[in-house]
């Protein structure tokens, strides 16, 4: 590799100063950094992290999910392979390392904890103590992914906390998941050995969180938005927050990622340092990467600015080499070749309907912008004896397809979803992914869902005029296709949901989640409607 320079005002934020500067780079490293008395009028510094990302959710394997992130300055991210590992077990997290290996692009994985998630629905995988021990020997797993098991950690079940002394004894820090935790039984959580959580929705908790010695990483997905509720917190806590998306949508992370989050704190005003110490520097610190901080002897990860207020992107280097100017990636496509699970018998009609035992049902009630639901009761219509959905109150059915096994569909009943005709599926259903559908009827969830089911996975759409999918056959929850055309794609399907009446700002993102058991208040699972207050089934009628 060539030995060349690059001048401009060097953000220095571990010395809080910006200064004219020329940095060498020599065999992938800044070898010698020299102030000047004058330099171009842009800024050099170092690159965003995400704190916390479930790459999965772009909708793109690593090596397409780097293509977008450098053109956002994006040069690491502290990913969790928790859903692959729940349709493929050990052999989908070490697809990822793989995948990600053949790009330039510095991924740092975690060793899932909690695969499956609960023993309250199927998934295609598992992963138990000696693989967690497997694979936090490797150099490319940083830490032991978020234990969403907060009751057994609290509880201190042998089994979890088995897995915490693994990464204690591997030198390696344990991510957490906890949402709405509060005051002691937050502090037990915490005294486990959990160092970071991800999931705070309020101030209040964040701030009790961190005065027991926890790490908040700051949400900003597509579906869940954490920042406006958060980011005061920086102003007292810097050295102790982390930006993270979590689940971001290939639509809008092509449009914008970390670097979208540190301009909206500039808008708030907030501290620069202290912005770019939560977006740059705190996640190699906590997490011992092997990213560099723009310092001499440091690995040349690092980008170009216009500004420090939008963070438009010039260019981003990582170890020395150019891998994004402008709008253009220079990292190049690669074939990839899938791995998949997926193993269930086409649906009829006839699969989702529910025999009406009163025209009174539990609801969940999806919210936008948010991953926990509430739990209301509503009123659905009964025809011939069966339970059918009440759209003109926007109460509409939802299903859960095993995926793995041929098993008859669960229903319940949806509020938020908006849609006037149609439905919408996702085989991209947390934490298992089995199929999810919404719809108005059960003739156009079946044609959705089968949609998912001969393609092996994938988002479909369908309306009394045309049907949409987006297949995805890798794991059945991404594409190894151009990640811009992903993009595309997914902005087409969105915008179908929405013409189709959703209202909300990421249907397919929402729609995901409605099986995410370990989020309360009602989820649904293969298995049944289930309480994740209570952490048991319940009834579907009142």
């Amino acid at each position: 590799m060539l030995d060349f320079s690059v001048e401009g005002q060097l953000v220095d934020i571990l010395n809080r100063n910006i200064f004219p500067a020329r940095i060498v780079i020599s065999n992938g490293h800044i070898s010698k950094i020299t102030q000047l008395a004058y330099a171009p009028d842009q800024y050099i510094m170092p690159g965003f992290i995400d704190a916390h990302v479930h790459i999965e959710s772009s909708m793109l394997v690593p090596s397409e999910f780097a293509r977008l992130a450098v053109l956002q300055g994006t040069v690491a991210t502290v990913s969790d392979p928790h859903e692959i590992a729940n349709v493929c077990g050990k052999a989908g997290v070490e697809y990822m390392i793989e995948n990600g290996k053949q790009v330039n692009f510095k991924f740092f994985f975690g060793a899932p904890s909690c695969v499956p998630a609960t023993p309250f629905e199927t998934a295609g995988g598992e992963i138990n103590a000696k693989d967690i021990d497997d694979l936090l020997s490797k150099k490319e797993i940083k830490y032991l992914a978020e234990m969403m098991n907060w009751p057994g950690t609290i509880n201190r079940d042998p089994q979890v906390m088995e897995k915490i002394a693994l990464a204690q004894k591997h030198g390696k820090p344990v991510d957490g998941h906890a949402p709405g935790l509060r005051g002691l039984t937050a502090k037990k959580y915490i005294e486990a050995g959990i160092s970071t959580d991800h999931e705070c929705f309020t101030a209040e908790e964040a701030l009790d969180k961190l005065q027991y010695g926890m790490k908040i990483a700051i949400r900003e997905g597509s579906a869940a938005k954490n920042f406006e509720a958060l980011i005061d917190l920086i102003d007292d806590h810097a050295d102790h927050i982390m930006f993270c998306s979590d689940d971001k949508h290939p639509d809008s992370f092509a449009l914008g990622h970390i670097n979208q989050l540190a301009a909206r704190a500039v808008i708030a005003g907030k501290d620069l340092f202290e912005i770019l110490k939560a977006a740059c520097i705190n996640p190699v610190k906590h997490y011992n990467l092997e990213v560099g901080l723009l310092q001499e002897g440091h690995p040349a990860d690092f980008i170009i600015v216009k500004d420090l207020i939008d963070f438009s992107i010039h260019a981003t280097y990582i170890n020395g080499e150019k891998v994004a100017e402008g709008t253009e990636t220079l990292i190049p496509s690669i074939k990839n070749k899938p791995i998949n699970n997926f193993n269930t018998a086409p649906k009829s009609p006839a699969d989702f309907e529910i025999i009406a035992k009163s025209s009174t049902v539990m609801v969940i009630e999806a919210l936008n912008g948010q991953l926990i639901t509430n739990e209301v009761p509503g009123n659905i219509l009964v025809k011939n004896g069966l339970a059918s959905p009440n759209i003109k109150d926007d109460i509409l059915k939802i299903t859960v397809v095993n995926r793995y096994e041929n098993q008859k569909p669960t229903v319940a009943f949806i509020k938020n979803f908006g849609l006037k005709e149609g439905a919408i599926a996702s085989s991209v259903g947390h934490d298992s992914h089995n199929i999810i559908a919404v719809g108005v009827n059960d003739e156009a969830i079946a044609k959705a869902v089968n949609l998912l089911i001969e393609v092996k996975g994938g988002i479909s759409a369908v309306s009394s005029k045309e049907s949409m999918v987006l297949p995805l056959p890798v794991a059945g929850i991404m594409s190894g296709e151009d990640g811009f055309e992903v993009a595309k794609a997914y902005t087409a399907i969105d915008k179908m949901s929405k013409k189709m009446g959703s209202k909300l700002d990421a249907p397919f993102m929402t729609l995901s989640f409605m099986a995410l058991l370990v989020i309360p208040d009602l989820k649904l699972s293969d298995q049944g409607l289930f309480d994740g207050q209570q952490f048991k089934f319940t009834s579907v009628f009142i």
